[in-house]
């Protein structure tokens, strides 16, 4: 299995309404490093998983819509908790959907989303695209 992994970061502001998140139960802002990996059986006839400016694209525009967001006000997720572990499965979710129409999406095997909040800390959602 072949990987390849794109990495950008984004900002957020967001509370996370549960005794279980402490201080986090109120506002406030999170800086994260999304490391996206797509994998895939064997290479394409370019020797490669896909296009690095492709996916970096497509990952750029997934979490546009989320970079400098208050996500206790964004749509998708009402009455949701936006957990680190929540965010990787929206973006891994979007990353897909965005992917599948492009000329290497039918032959990925499936995308890793890791979201990091500081070297120490860490959540991935993995995403299978086999059916």
């Amino acid at each position: 299995m072949f990987s390849l992994t794109v990495r950008r970061h984004f900002m957020i502001a967001h509370s996370l309404p549960r005794e279980a998140f402490g201080p986090a139960q109120g506002l406030h802002g999170a800086t994260f490093v999304a490391e996206v990996a797509f994998r895939r059986r064997a290479l394409n006839e370019d020797a490669i998983v896909l296009d690095i400016g492709a996916a970096g694209t497509i990952i750029e525009d997934v979490l546009g819509a989320l970079n400098y967001r208050n996500l206790d006000e964004h749509p998708d997720f009402d009455g949701k908790l936006t957990t680190t572990e929540a965010l990787a499965e929206y973006i891994a979710q979007k990353v897909a959907a965005r992917i599948k129409d492009t000329a290497d999406g039918p032959e990925l095997a499936g995308l890793d989303v890791t979201l990091r909040e500081n070297p120490d800390a860490w959540a991935t959602y993995s995403l299978d695209l086999t059916t």
